[in-house]
């Protein structure tokens, strides 16, 4: 999701879990702050919302940083395959516009 909004059939895709599992993690990183989702259509979208975070930003940053290799790099792969359009929503619909984050 640094690279943008993805829905959750997407994730699942890349990370090759269940969808009930990606569905429940993302939903713990929504409630904490460090995701915001919308409905489109039949898709729930998530996406960072770092904003003026300073401290999510940087955690991000050093994330990268760790995961550049292993399994990362093999789930990044598999989401770089995957036509990800349905997720690529207008910035005007961003999840985290209006103070949702």
């Amino acid at each position: 999701m640094r690279k943008g909004p993805l829905c959750v059939c997407h994730v699942q895709e890349a990370l090759e879990m269940p969808q009930s599992k990606v569905s429940k993690q993302l939903s713990y990183l929504k409630k904490h702050g460090l995701l915001a989702s919308r409905r489109y259509n039949n898709w729930t979208i998530y996406e960072i919302c770092a904003g003026d975070n300073s401290l999510v930003a940087a955690n991000l940053r050093e994330l990268e940083k760790v995961f550049e290799s292993g399994q990362y790099r093999e789930d990044s792969s598999r989401l770089e395959k995957l036509d990800t359009s349905v997720a690529c929503l207008p910035r005007e619909e961003s999840c985290c516009e209006g103070g949702a984050c």
